[in-house]
């Protein structure tokens, strides 16, 4: 098994830490990962993106042209990756801000309102773990178990108090994902 992820959006969304998140808890399933982090100078408010692998084999490049899911956070990177991913592969995306929802009939398109349901939630800050939890309940990767185990070694000691919270967003991204048809569309 070999997952190649793109995880793009605005800096300040947790497109980074969501990519962590996600190597940590492979490599505590001893899991071969690559986490390569892009972002521009202005960082917050900036594009920013993370490829992300997770493989039972050894990764011989983190860099990457196409990708088996991708996960879209804003118009500019649904614009920009939409087109990279692989034929049968998966998009995901949040719908907050997106003027032009994604058109491709070879791919499967999920959608998750993760800052809808962030703000429901009072914290802006679950968003990514929204994210991450759709994502995981379309394609279970890594175990629920490592995921909170990744999360607790990413976050800084002062913040472990939010775990719960973190945790209850992951389920709830979860919950609200659906998959848009667009053979009918």
């Amino acid at each position: 098994m070999t997952e190649e992820i793109i995880i793009a959006g605005f800096g300040g969304q947790g497109v980074l830490s969501m990519g962590k998140i996600l190597c940590y808890s492979g490599v505590m399933q001893d899991k071969e990962v690559s986490w390569m982090p892009s972002y521009g100078p202005e960082m917050r408010g900036g594009t920013a993106n993370v490829t992300v692998i997770i493989s039972d084999e050894r990764i011989s490049s983190p860099i990457l042209n196409e990708y088996d899911t991708a996960i879209i956070l804003n118009q500019q990177s649904m614009d920009k990756f939409e087109p990279t991913v692989k034929p049968g592969g998966i998009l995901l995306y949040d719908g907050n801000g997106i003027t032009r929802h994604p058109e491709r009939k070879d791919i499967s398109i999920y959608r998750a309102d993760g800052a809808e349901e962030a703000a429901k939630m009072e914290t802006t800050r679950t968003f990514n773990m929204i994210m991450l939890g759709a994502y995981l309940k379309i394609k279970p990767i890594v175990e629920m178990e490592n995921v909170l185990k990744g999360l607790k070694k990413s976050l800084p000691p002062r913040y472990h108090h939010l775990l719960p919270l973190n945790k209850k967003a992951i389920q709830r991204g979860m919950e609200i994902i659906r998959e848009v048809n667009l053979v009918n569309a």
